[in-house]
């Protein structure tokens, strides 16, 4: 098996073996998700409307409670220093961690969005909307946080200060995506918002393994 992969089935067996990011993640989402209407009262109409948004929001949300221990484990027990003098570029590496944290937290909120889909009366086409939108959006969110955690890699209360780097840049994705499901609501075409948010995630995806490597160097000494 490549390093690639080695190290990618490593992230994801420790994801599994602490248990609490992956399932932290996703009791937070559906605590919202059961929350929200709660609040907003038995109107299913207005429930209807505001689904995409709080939904992804709360998924978002949901991703940032394990991100700040993307490289940080690794990094105060010394592994990380091991893993940058591999064969393996840190750029690969990165990739690897965004991969793992995707497949252990934004893959479970997107296969969980249909069932809490229905506490928000959607019916069945916003519902697929959402879920692609979260397939396609939650690599994004993945990606653009493993460079805030590799910025925050050195400081003592980075999990604090992560939030607040990258919430602003998740912004385009929580609009694409929501906004996706409102246009399917009022019974548009969500194509066009989809292909945006699509557009963006590729491109988070394709550069944030650079950014973040770059980063962990810093961090690292060079």
């Amino acid at each position: 098996m490549s390093s690639f992969g080695t190290l990618l089935l490593r992230d994801l067996r420790l994801a599994a073996r602490s248990g609490g990011g992956a399932a932290l993640a996703l009791s937070f989402f559906a605590l919202v998700a059961t929350l929200v209407p709660l609040g907003v009262g038995a109107d299913l109409k207005l429930l209807a409307r505001v689904a995409g948004g709080v939904l992804w929001v709360a998924a978002v949300l949901s991703a940032l409670l394990s991100l700040d221990r993307l490289f940080q484990g690794d990094f105060e027990d010394g592994s990380l220093e091991v893993i940058a003098l591999s064969p393996l570029a840190l750029e690969m590496v990165a990739l690897a961690k965004i991969l793992a944290h995707w497949l252990s937290t934004g893959l479970p909120l997107t296969l969980l969005s249909p069932l809490l889909a229905l506490l928000f009366n959607l019916d069945v086409a916003p519902t697929l909307t959402l879920f692609l939108s979260l397939l396609i959006g939650t690599p994004a969110v993945s990606a653009v946080g493993a460079i805030g955690a590799s910025l925050t890699l050195s400081l003592k209360r980075g999990g604090l200060i992560l939030p607040l780097i990258i919430l602003p840049l998740l912004a385009p994705v929580v609009i694409f995506g929501a906004g996706a499901v409102a246009l399917v609501l009022d019974g548009m075409s969500g194509g066009g918002a989809l292909g945006l948010l699509a557009a963006f995630a590729f491109g988070a995806v394709l550069l944030s393994p650079f950014a973040a490597a770059a980063s962990v160097r810093l961090n690292l000494g060079g």
